[in-house]
């Protein structure tokens, strides 16, 4: 792993530790705006790294798929575990609401 791509992993990982939810997004797509739509709908606090909007996001988006196998977006953790992506999401919505108070998102 180079420098900069162990740098960025670290940047990840300080993303995930910091914040009970971490949602890695891009801003045109359709299935991060209905994760970040059911989170907000859940009361949860989020934080959002738009990966179109910011200049590494590119090395960002390979670093998660290096961490999680996962390449594509959204790319959710709550209480620094990965949840996956939108439509996992949808599928534990019952679950949600205590996973979001377990994470003290909410």
């Amino acid at each position: 792993m180079s420098a900069s791509a162990a740098s960025t992993k670290a940047q990840v990982e300080s993303i995930i530790d910091e914040n009970p939810v971490a949602l890695f997004s891009k801003s045109y797509c359709p299935y991060c705006r209905s994760s970040k739509r059911l989170l907000t709908e859940l009361g949860a606090s989020f934080y959002v790294v738009e990966l179109d909007q910011v200049d590494d996001g590119s090395d960002i988006q390979s670093a998660l798929a290096t961490m999680t196998g996962q390449s594509t977006v959204p790319n959710i953790f709550i209480g620094k575990k990965h949840i996956g992506g939108n439509s996992d999401l949808q599928r534990r919505k019952g679950e949600l609401p205590e996973l979001l108070r377990a994470a003290g998102a909410v």
